[in-house]
């Protein structure tokens, strides 16, 4: 049984000979004055809204300190933070308002048309990125920056409460160790620029909760529920934090619990609680699982165990890697850590339950199959120790554990400073450790030993907790600016909305002509999701559920990428614009192209199946337009006067141009970027001769468009095309010629999930298609995220057993210490 620390200013004064746990008191004076000491849960009120001001405090003076957005000139939104975050916010804003071309089952915008309900899923369905919407459009950035400062502030007073309720100890050592959780090195360094982990940050306590209540029999109603909040806000961190919790609770029922029978229950109920909580969330889970699978292979990377002096080099304030494990959770609570296996007012079985947890938990990341098993068993493509947060809560947890219990002694600390002490010199090979990390170790050591020693005297308390905060922001500040200064230098980084995205949006939204066609923010982007961040309905689309059918399909037709095939580009090309119709396209130079282009059905006539060639995206754009529209060069690469060069070279990695003209960058960095089809402008003959700026590449092509062709052949669709298309949400309604036959084809990417006219949508070339019966006039096409209906009937199922069993109601709580 655990006892109750008590505030500062009556922490007893303790012999050495006599520990806080048994230490004499007096009796306590009778008053006729009501008592003013707050209540158990406004002190753990107190302590969380502690732990979000001191987590708050400290990101904005790190970020201030490293002069990044919004506090400085420099860019904050390095790789997929601007790359896809922001983009994908932009979107959930205008879906707020009612601005978004789509809704929240299919996207408009992007790829020329997707499913959005598993972006949704994986990115926006955090109860906090609802807050964008409070933001101006035009602030997105600072929308973004804001909801991520929210949600560490949201881990640290939820660890707070998860704290305050294992075991009653003083508040505002409750609200340090849950700042200091929050302030871990994975948070700041790592998820800082992944908002949508953070929501796992958060989710680690409250899942513990979710066990307490499990251990206590009560909250069965909640419980579910809390669970289904934190799978569908983030399901990939929540499964590592679901993992974690269901450690955290072993060691609880070990520790807290007699019996086989009395254990057993125990963890059925959180096992029980579990599966119905991520049952619930299963309307989105399903169809996000799905879409994974259809999605186009990503990068496969073979784990490799970080070496031992990385290891512990991490537990130093102020260094900066994604490549390790980033478990540094402030020097004051790794001494607590540390301490706790020669605290003798903690019994030996807690001690060694909490200790042994924290030192398997820290081994697990280092071995191959546990590794697998914290990541759904796939080696994540980037950083792979996305499990780190769950090691930090452990070992914040083992750390209350002990300060529960009463203040460490002046042998347990100084034991516990020597094990710190000797692992930040085994780390001294590391090239991960600084001079000024050592320095802001050393201090904060020495000073964070002093403070907890100064605790044990009622007239040093208060200023001893103010201490240990003070050590805490400043450690967790420099890290955040000392990890900016190495994400700005060895990571792309992308603008914040300025006047380039104003003078970008504003075209866009000029020509805009949806749904009688397509407008397209163009090359260069900003982003790989323009059409997201700035409008228009593009073929840009970059994310984790990038399907498949498309990347082969814009790839084929000359496309280019980056993030090995993830990141698919638009193709400035007037054959696609055409079969994609694509009837405005922002240039390079800010202004608007225009083109007369058909409608979003067009038909083809009976034939065979048809399929692409792997060596010419110019002979596949001709067959899906239908049309020969592009000449061989009269010479080797030279093009006939009056027509438009184009050049693919995929691999080819730096400058070509033709002789007369500009010079045009292609980026063809294989495996992880290919190089897009490249218009070089318009053939004067044997003085336009293609030019090579560097090597030239071991394959490349030159094709010359012909333009009356194309017009011919674009007429030559319009004229048998539909005669009014509809466009909904997720459905497109259109009206064909009297007559019509062979197939009508919806200029959409072919993804799992469409229906027309009550039958699966087939597919022509990688579009939607559907086959014409004799005397169809009319076609609809519907879009529903596979998985979506199973997923809501598991969800039903499991709401309706969560109402069965509260409305039987719940067992008595169950006895025993808390």
């Amino acid at each position: 049984m655990s006892t109750t620390h008590r505030s500062p200013r009556s922490v007893p004064r303790t012999s050495p000979r006599t520990s806080p746990r048994t230490s004499p008191r007096p009796a306590p004076r009778r008053s006729q004055r009501p008592s003013r000491r707050p209540s158990p849960r406004r002190r753990s009120l107190l302590g969380s809204a502690l732990a979000a001001l001191l987590t708050t405090v400290a990101v904005c003076a790190g970020d201030a300190a490293a002069r990044v957005f919004p506090y400085g000139a420099r860019h904050r939104s390095v790789n997929d933070l601007g790359n896809q975050f922001v983009p994908f916010h932009a979107q959930l804003w205008d879906l707020l308002h009612g601005r978004a071309e789509g809704g929240l089952l299919f996207n408009w915008r992007s790829g020329y048309g997707m499913s959005f309900l598993p972006d949704l899923g994986t990115y926006l369905t955090s109860p906090f990125a609802v807050l964008v919407g409070l933001f101006p459009r035009a602030d997105i950035d600072l929308a973004v920056y804001v909801v991520t400062v929210v949600k560490t502030a949201a881990a640290a007073a939820a660890m707070t409460w998860l704290l305050r309720t294992q075991r009653r100890g003083p508040w505002w050592a409750a609200g340090l160790l849950g700042a200091s959780y929050a302030l871990c090195g994975w948070s700041v360094i790592e998820a800082a620029y992944n908002p949508m982990w953070l929501d796992g940050l958060i989710a680690f306590p409250l899942l513990c909760l979710t066990g307490e209540w499990a251990l206590r029999g009560r909250r069965i109603l909640l419980a579910p529920l809390v669970v289904a909040v934190c799978w569908t806000a983030n399901f990939y961190t929540a499964y590592m934090a679901t993992l974690g919790a269901a450690l955290v609770l072993l060691v609880r029922v070990v520790l807290t619990r007699e019996g086989v029978r009395t254990r057993l229950s125990v963890i059925a109920r959180g096992a029980g609680t579990a599966v119905l909580g991520i049952a619930l969330a299963a309307p989105v889970l399903l169809p996000l699982f799905l879409s994974s699978g259809q999605a186009y292979p990503g990068w496969v990377k073979e784990f490799r165990p970080v070496s031992a002096a990385d290891l512990f080099a991490r537990l130093l304030p102020g260094t900066y890697s994604f490549s390790s494990p980033a478990v540094f959770v402030g020097t004051g609570t790794l001494l607590l850590v540390a301490a706790l296996p020669f605290h003798r007012a903690v019994p030996a079985r807690t001690r060694l339950g909490w200790a042994g947890l924290t030192v398997a938990v820290g081994l697990s990341l280092q071995w191959a199959p546990t590794h697998l098993a914290w990541h759904l068993f796939a080696t994540p493509n980037g950083s792979p120790y996305r499990q780190t947060f769950v090691l930090a809560g452990i070992a914040v947890i083992a750390a209350w554990t002990g300060l529960a219990a009463g203040l460490p002694r002046p042998p347990a600390l100084m034991t516990g400073a020597g094990v710190l002490a000797a692992a930040a010199l085994w780390a001294y090979d590391s090239p991960l450790v600084s001079a000024a990390g050592y320095a802001l170790f050393g201090c904060g050591l020495a000073l964070a030993a002093a403070a907890w020693w100064a605790l044990r005297h009622r007239h040093l308390a208060w200023p001893a907790a103010g201490v240990l905060a003070l050590v805490l922001l400043t450690q967790a500040a420099a890290t955040i600016a000392y990890g900016h200064r190495g994400k700005l230098g060895g990571l792309d980084d992308y603008p914040s909305w300025g006047p380039a995205h104003t003078a970008r949006a504003e075209a866009l939204a000029a020509a805009e002509g949806w749904p009688a066609y397509r407008t397209d923010p163009g090359r260069p982007a900003l982003t790989g999701n323009d059409p997201l961040l700035l409008g228009g309905e593009g073929g840009s689309y970059y994310s984790s559920h990038t399907p498949d059918v498309f990347t082969r399909t814009m790839v084929a037709l000359g496309a280019g990428w980056t993030s090995r095939g993830r990141n698919v580009q638009s193709i400035d090309n007037p054959v696609t614009d055409a079969v994609f119709a694509v009837g405005a396209r922002l240039g390079p130079d800010g202004t608007v192209r225009r083109a007369e282009v058909p409608p979003l059905v067009t038909t083809r006539p009976p034939g065979a199946a048809l399929s692409y060639a792997d060596d010419s995206p110019f002979a596949n754009q001709e067959l899906l337009l239908g049309a020969r529209v592009y000449e061989d060069p009269l010479a080797p690469g030279v093009c006939r006067a009056g027509t438009e060069a184009y050049l693919w070279a995929p691999e080819y990695n730096a400058t070509a141009r033709l002789a007369d003209g500009p010079a045009f960058r292609l980026n063809g960095n294989a495996p992880r970027n290919r190089a897009a089809l490249q218009p070089l402008g318009p053939s004067r003959g044997a003085s336009s001769a293609l030019v090579f700026d560097a090597a030239p590449p071991p394959r490349w092509t030159l094709a010359c468009l012909d333009r009356a062709r194309l017009d011919t052949a674009v007429a030559g669709l319009r004229a048998t095309s539909a005669t009014s298309v509809r466009v909904g949400s997720s459905e497109v309604h259109a009206t064909l010629p009297p007559g019509t036959t062979g197939t009508a084809v919806l200029s959409v990417p072919a993804i799992a999930g469409w229906t027309c006219d009550g039958r699966p949508a087939t597919d022509h070339l990688g579009l939607v298609a559907i086959p014409l019966s004799p005397g169809t006039t009319t076609v609809s096409c519907a879009f529903r995220p596979p998985g979506l209906v199973p997923g809501a009937a598991v969800a039903a199922g499991a709401l309706g057993i969560v109402l069965i069993t509260a409305l039987r109601g719940r067992a008595r709580p169950v006895s025993g210490p808390g």
